[in-house]
């Protein structure tokens, strides 16, 4: 009988998802319409073959370090002009760029993608199992795009003259300075914030609108000094192999907590939250 009364309910909510969309192009788009298009893109990313993923992920990785480029340039160029305190804010503007071209560019990215994947789950089309080894594929190509860029941007800065490596030890520390609690909280402030993004980016409709979603929100992060775990990845494991003071516990004390924090906001803040108030809504025929 609970399973007849289950299958009823979803069915209801499929058909609800179904029937949802805007009124006009012009037109905002529904709740139903956002949830139903990124559940059909979380479905679409299942699919694709491991390989696909594992590629799109390390590509991911590979490109947020334009991000990292850059906060290691800022941060040098204004050494000595402004206060570190001051050069850790400015870093804001530029923070953005590689989730821009990440997000642009359809790279798959762990924390953007976090709730995106959770909700075929909840919408009870994918197992939590799939869900955990998708997860798991795709941290472990961010991670491995970040190690091969991190070893790339530590070659290129010095002798570029742009940045050096006291530059990558002063960011690995800072992102490091925390408790694990206080890293887990952030983390999952982090999450909460990159999961609406990927809300946000679907509600959208234009490019432009897209990129300023997209700075505004990965600004915040930067400028609050919220916890990611792959931009993250790339500044501690950079202090890992270019200084004494950053040593493997702390890497992996900080990712752990990281990784877990940014799981946590996407799949619980946004998936579940975003999902549960729209079947709330639906009643059961």
């Amino acid at each position: 009988m609970a399973d007849k009364e289950e299958e009823k309910k979803q069915r209801s909510i499929d058909s609800e998802l179904k029937k949802s969309s805007s009124v006009s192009k012009d037109a905002s788009k529904s709740h139903g319409e956002i949830l139903k298009q990124q559940i059909t893109e979380g479905q679409a990313t299942y699919d694709r073959k491991p390989i696909s993923l594992l590629l799109s992920s390390i590509t991911a990785g590979l490109e947020i370090g334009f991000s990292y480029l850059l906060i290691c340039t800022v941060f040098q160029f204004f050494s000595g002009v402004i206060s570190e305190e001051n050069s850790y804010k400015l870093i804001s503007l530029v923070y953005p760029v590689g989730f821009i071209m990440v997000i642009l560019g359809q790279s798959i990215l762990f924390t953007e993608q976090t709730s995106l994947l959770t909700l075929p789950v909840l919408n009870k089309k994918r197992s939590i199992t799939s869900l955990l080894k998708i997860w798991g594929l795709v941290i472990s190509g961010n991670m491995i795009g970040g190690y091969l860029i991190s070893f790339l941007l530590m070659w290129i800065g010095p002798r570029l003259g742009i940045f050096n490596l006291s530059t990558v030890e002063k960011i690995a520390l800072h992102v490091t300075e925390f408790s694990p609690l206080v890293i887990l909280a952030s983390a999952v402030l982090a999450g909460w914030l990159m999961g609406l993004l990927s809300w946000l980016i679907t509600s959208s409709r234009d490019t432009l609108s897209r990129i300023v979603i997209i700075f505004i929100i990965t600004a915040m992060m930067s400028f609050t000094g919220l916890h990611h775990s792959i931009i993250g990845n790339v500044e501690v494991f950079s202090g890992l192999v270019s200084s004494d003071k950053i040593n493997l516990l702390n890497y992996l004390n900080f990712q752990f907590f990281a990784l877990l924090g940014n799981a946590i906001g996407g799949a619980v803040f946004v998936a579940l939250l975003k999902y549960r108030a729209f079947v709330s809504n639906i009643d059961i025929k």
